[in-house]
């Protein structure tokens, strides 16, 4: 897949400005990607404990698993997508006086 652009001057139409929308992104991105670790992880740790004498048929399966997170999107490539779809809602935290 190609790199496509992303016009910044329409992130900032909206509330907010497109410089706090791209660090809202920015840290839905690392989210989501340490979320798909954590799901790659689980489905992998159930291989751990089997001994030799299926060896072939548990690799198939493990390159199965990763092929299939790999075919996912890009976690920035997503992230993206749900601000220009509005799935992500930020607030900023309550100040203390």
């Amino acid at each position: 897949m190609g790199i496509k652009t992303l016009d910044l001057e329409k992130m900032g139409d909206e509330k907010g400005n497109k410089y706090e929308k791209i660090v809202v992104m920015s840290k839905r991105a690392r989210q989501i990607a340490a979320q798909e670790k954590m799901e790659l992880d689980e489905k992998l740790k159930y291989f751990e404990g089997f001994e030799d004498e299926d060896e072939f048929t548990f690799n198939e399966e493990q390159e199965r698993i990763s092929k299939a997170f790999e075919e996912l999107p890009h976690a920035t490539q997503r992230s993206v997508n749900e601000m220009l779809d509005d799935k992500i809602t930020y607030r900023y935290p309550q100040k203390e006086q």
